[in-house]
């Protein structure tokens, strides 16, 4: 049973930091490409960045470019967003997401993404 679990998130004034995880168990977590999108309330679940499965490639939201930064520990099955610089516009529902494919390059596009996470809630205050 694949399961990804979200925490880091919490409470922030604008400008302030966080580091979102996002723990794997239940598949080859270094085989897949990993991905974290976001949802605010009122708005559709979008594409925040994508990282390949041996963490060579990444790919960021034009939003959160230069802000942002995905890693990932296949030691640990683990990857990560640290986010620096943060906006009241960050504010949202943070998930992560498994590919779909093994081997695959990273993907801006929900249809590609496998398995979700439940969700870490970011909240940045102006």
């Amino acid at each position: 049973q694949v399961q990804l679990v979200e925490s880091g998130g919490g409470l922030v004034q604008a400008g302030g930091s966080l580091r979102l995880s996002c723990a794997a168990s239940g598949l080859a977590f270094f085989s897949y490409a990993m991905g974290w999108f976001r949802q605010a309330p009122g708005k559709e679940r979008e594409f925040v960045a994508g990282i390949s499965w041996s963490g060579s490639s990444t790919v960021y939201a034009d939003s959160v470019k230069g802000r942002f930064t995905i890693s990932r520990d296949n030691a640990r099955n683990t990857m990560y967003l640290q986010m620096n610089s943060l906006k009241p516009e960050d504010t949202a529902v943070y998930y992560c997401a498994s590919a779909k494919s093994r081997w695959s390059r990273p993907s801006s596009h929900l249809q590609d993404m496998d398995y979700w996470g439940k969700g870490t809630l970011v909240t940045v205050s102006s």
